[in-house]
């Protein structure tokens, strides 16, 4: 599986609260799509928001933020960890 970091812009104000619920929504749906939303991070002055994935494809992830509710503005294959 490949690791994915998409980003998503206009969220300016997020709360913790309001990324939890985006995040469990991305769980909800995840396994439909053979994706694993890992983790999320936000800075609600800029109205970023950041999340790292495990999937098949930048579409899966996508397919998954769609129903989420919450599509993604920049997907981004991050091929090397350490």
């Amino acid at each position: 599986m490949t690791h994915f970091m998409d980003v998503h812009h206009g969220m300016q104000g997020i709360t913790a609260e309001q990324l939890h619920e985006a995040h469990q929504a991305d769980l909800a749906v995840e396994k439909d799509e053979g994706v694993h939303f890992e983790r999320a991070w936000a800075d609600p002055r800029s109205g970023t928001v950041y999340c790292l994935s495990e999937g098949p494809s930048a579409e899966a992830v996508q397919r998954v933020h769609e129903r989420a509710g919450h599509r993604a503005d920049e997907i981004h294959e991050v091929p090397l960890t350490v």
